[in-house]
């Protein structure tokens, strides 16, 4: 079968691939590539490796999101302001390209009050509500920077992103606590961890040190304080978004380990979970970007 179109997940760090048929995919490629690790010039022949093989003589379209659409990307996308559907207008076409692609990138959406930006996840948002019609509650996008969105009537109405993901890959690979944090997990110590966070998230800062102290005089098994850790840093995570979740109708997307944590973290407290994949959800997303594109063609 012949290559279509082509969806890209551009981010910080890697670089995704799709060669797409319909909403059907032929095949896929990645690198580490990623928007932090190219200069302007070099986004196209990044992208030219992975995809060569599936272009032919005649253009084709290339529908790309995430942080390729940054001021620091290959062009920028500009964003699009709140109350807005995930994907409001038609993706920014990048100029000069090689001619055997159109390539087109989605923009982000940012919040003004309080300050907040998006650039992905919104067309992980429009993915997901394209095979949910009519849907309406809040979705959790977990990662590095975990996003809490809620949405009405189509449209995307106010979001917050937490540091999460960061703060843990930073104080367990570059703080004291490093010496304390090894590869396990102990379901038992997460739901404590998370409930203790839940209750009492002033204490975050005291119960983080305990993590050291607890190796220091009782050995505690490091594969326990990782589970731990995390569950701090979710616990306190759902402390602050309490009133997005409680109460709502509640949906996760993201990778199947990081989503299953966050759902068991709110199964904990009684929240009903839909979980969706971020592929998927990406890939459903991109395809309506495309239908944008091809309407102001």
């Amino acid at each position: 079968m012949t290559t279509e179109w082509i969806a890209v997940d551009w981010g910080t760090s890697h670089l995704r691939v799709w060669a797409m048929q319909g909403d059907n995919v032929l095949d896929q490629a990645q690198s580490d590539r990623g928007m932090a690790r190219l200069s302007k010039e070099a986004f196209q022949p990044a992208l030219l490796d992975l995809i060569d093989g599936w272009l032919g003589a005649e253009p084709v379209d290339v529908l790309a999101c995430g942080m390729v659409g940054a001021r620091q990307g290959w062009v920028e996308a500009p964003y699009a302001a709140v109350p807005s559907a995930p994907l409001p207008d038609a993706p920014i076409r990048v100029p000069g390209t090689d001619p055997r692609i159109r390539a087109f990138v989605a923009p982000g959406l940012k919040q003004n009050a309080p300050p907040d930006v998006m650039r992905g996840e919104e067309t992980q948002i429009a993915g997901f509500l394209a095979t949910r019609p009519n849907w309406d509650g809040v979705i959790c996008l977990p990662g590095t920077h975990s996003k809490w969105v809620q949405v009405s009537a189509g449209e995307v109405v106010s979001f917050r992103t937490f540091m999460t993901g960061e703060l843990f890959e930073l104080l367990s690979g570059q703080s004291v606590l490093k010496h304390s944090v090894a590869e396990g997990w102990d379901e038992d110590a997460f739901a404590g961890a998370v409930a203790d966070a839940l209750s009492k998230p002033e204490q975050l800062a005291a119960r983080l040190f305990g993590l050291r102290a607890a190796d220091l005089l009782h050995e505690q098994d490091k594969g326990t304080a990782r589970a731990k850790l995390s569950g701090m840093l979710i616990g306190a995570e759902l402390a602050a978004t309490r009133p997005y979740w409680l109460g709502q109708q509640l949906a996760i997307i993201g990778a199947e380990e990081i989503s299953q944590i966050y759902a068991g973290a709110l199964q904990l407290q009684g929240a009903l979970v839909d979980t969706a994949n971020a592929t998927q959800c990406t890939l459903a997303g991109l395809s309506q970007a495309r239908k944008l594109t091809r309407q102001t063609v």
